[in-house]
């Protein structure tokens, strides 16, 4: 098959999740077919997309000078496109230099089938096009946006996520019904988008998968009152889920453990988290970091304290695969198919969560069983390869979809 994949955000570093499920993705689907990617990002110095090209028929970079996150410049850019008809998380990239990328690639490329990664470039795409569309779906981002929605107390940032709720919310449903197919990477996000589309049937679930060779165990690391949380600081649902961390939970561990050292792992934390735990001597916040692994090897729990987010959390497969007893909130463990006890903890109150902690902090036992047990379940087939099967078939069945109506219309 000819492909085309356009992403929004970039592929390289392999610093989050979306990335990586992509990157692995797309690079599995290009040892079997011909793929051309299209990508768009904010422009940084070094940009390392070079190094990836080789592994794509062809590799179209559009580097956007975007204002910083939560910057003045941000805030002023975010009131200039009120009024368009996107959320500002998917307008803001539709500045004239992609539009012109995408119909220059277009107008001298033919494909059997365009994968739109994640909702964010569907609004450059013509969707009217006998090119068979379809939606790579990561989250349902109405839903991070509602849930960030329902827990701000800032009355302006409450009403900006409220908007980007209910804008997401119409794109997602707009774009689905339009899709040859949706791609959904948890079952509670594929009964989502079943709605739009004629049923869960409808929508390919896809198989999250992590590299059980590149995140094994390294037990002679680990340190028995260390914690750590692993991902990408700038997305919401991340520094939520550390600011609720420190604020609600830490402090009644720190009752019966003081010595608890806390590791928070992740690229670009905001301002307000630094100021938080600034002064801290036990609670590390680290910026971005080359590898997660040494920062996941020497902690003895993984703390998952999610309030927000959507999908499936391949930073819960890193941790699974590294061997490390996990404790997760519901939300954090949302679409996942583990069980409380055996491959990890689940607590859903503050108090609930901190007694979680001390228990596997002091039980080792109980914590070897649950080690034992997420390795057994990250080595039970979440392959990036089974993944890519599913994709690709999904992929196939849209392209002969398309070809039918075109030989029936005729």
């Amino acid at each position: 098959m000819r492909l085309c994949w356009i992403k929004a955000g970039g592929f390289v570093p392999l610093d989050f999740g979306g990335r990586i499920r992509s990157f692995q993705m797309v690079k599995e689907l290009a040892r079997r077919h011909s793929v051309t990617v299209l990508t768009f990002y904010p422009a940084v110095e070094d940009d390392p997309h070079r190094e990836i090209a080789p592994l794509f028929e062809e590799l179209i970079t559009v580097p956007l000078q975007l204002p910083k996150q939560r910057s003045t410049g941000e805030y002023l850019d975010y009131l200039r496109l009120l009024p368009a008809r996107h959320a500002y998380t998917m307008q803001k990239y539709y500045r004239p230099e992609l539009r012109r990328a995408v119909a220059e690639l277009f107008s001298r490329k033919s494909f059997d089938a365009i994968i739109c990664d994640f909702i964010y470039p569907a609004g450059v795409l013509d969707w009217k096009s006998e090119t068979p569309i379809v939606l790579f779906t990561h989250n349902v981002e109405a839903e991070v946006w509602e849930r960030q929605y329902r827990l701000s107390k800032n009355p302006i940032r409450k009403l900006m996520f409220g908007l980007e709720y209910v804008r997401l919310k119409r794109s997602e449903r707009y774009y689905a019904e339009r899709a040859a197919r949706v791609l959904a990477v948890s079952e509670s996000n594929r009964r989502f988008f079943g709605r739009y589309v004629g049923g869960a049937e409808q929508v390919t679930l896809l198989p999250t998968g992590v590299d059980t060779d590149y995140f094994r165990p390294a037990p002679e690391a680990s340190r028995d009152r260390n914690l750590v949380f692993t991902g990408s600081m700038d997305w919401a649902p991340n520094h939520d889920a550390m600011e609720y961390f420190y604020r609600e939970i830490l402090p009644l561990i720190r009752v019966e453990e003081p010595e608890v050292e806390t590791w928070m792992v992740g690229r670009n934390p905001p301002a307000a988290l630094s100021k938080l735990v600034k002064g801290d001597p036990k609670v590390h916040l680290t910026g971005r970091v080359e590898d997660v692994r040494p920062f996941i090897d020497q902690s003895s729990v993984y703390v998952l304290p999610m309030r927000t987010g959507s999908g499936t959390r391949l930073k819960v497969f890193e941790a699974m695969a590294s061997g490390k007893a996990i404790i997760s909130t519901p939300t954090g463990a949302e679409g996942l198919p583990v069980t409380h006890g055996e491959n990890l903890m689940l607590a859903a109150e503050p108090r609930e969560f901190a007694k979680a902690v001390i228990q596997l902090v002091r039980d080792i036992e109980l914590r070897r069983h649950i080690e034992v047990g997420a390795r057994a379940l990250a080595e039970r087939g979440f392959s990036w390869r089974a993944a890519s099967d599913r994709l690709e078939e999904a992929v196939a069945t849209a392209v002969r979809g398309s070809t039918n109506l075109k030989v029936e219309a005729h």
